[in-house]
């Protein structure tokens, strides 16, 4: 395989891997079109050397997770009626199916899957850390902010003019209030 298909096959290859169960997996359909197989003829190698896969590297879909599905991605590729539910191969399901499939394209086609599963996964961490990242400023965030709050404030008190005091109108009286005092009157 040239550069070019590979590259072709590594963008299938993304967008043929699927969130199932908590794992990520590529449908049997998927890998026997990758592998340039029929469907048919990769579950036969399978369960000729079913042995080598555990239920943590591959497992049939219910009826429901495959209604589910194929609602997802609303064109429907899977060839009009199936009569099976198609399997899910886990990343090391993938791998094992390369000792099964002896060919130099399932070689070559298996070396880019495993390249795209590990460019998942460092995208995932990379996703992971800066989001614990965010989750860290909008933090120290949230406590600086009453402090830059009242920081604006105080800047903002200081560029304000200065309050002239007001004049007061009318008299000011600054002398003593006098005191006056009543004198007793006598008898009358």
């Amino acid at each position: 395989m040239t550069p070019t298909e590979l590259l072709m096959y590594s963008e299938q290859i993304g967008k043929s891997i699927y969130i199932i169960r908590g794992r990520r997996v590529m449908l049997s359909s998927s890998l026997a079109e990758l592998y340039g197989v029929e469907p048919r003829v990769l579950m036969q190698a399978v369960k000729r050397n079913i042995e080598r896969f555990p239920e943590d590297f591959m497992f049939q879909l219910t009826m429901e997770e495959f209604q589910n599905l194929k609602s997802q991605i609303v064109i429907s590729s899977w060839g009009g009626l199936r009569r099976a539910r198609p399997y899910a191969f886990t990343e090391q399901g993938v791998a094992m199916l390369s000792s099964v499939l002896n060919s130099q394209r399932a070689i070559q086609v298996n070396i880019t899957i495993m390249r795209v599963f590990v460019r998942i996964r460092q995208m995932t961490a990379t996703q992971k850390a800066l989001a614990g990242k965010l989750v860290e400023l909008e933090e120290r965030i949230q406590d600086h902010d009453e402090q830059i709050t009242d920081i604006f404030k105080a800047i903002r008190q200081l560029m304000a003019p200065p309050v002239k005091p007001k004049r007061k109108i009318g008299f000011d009286l600054k002398e003593k209030q006098a005191r006056y005092s009543r004198k007793k009157r006598s008898g009358k």
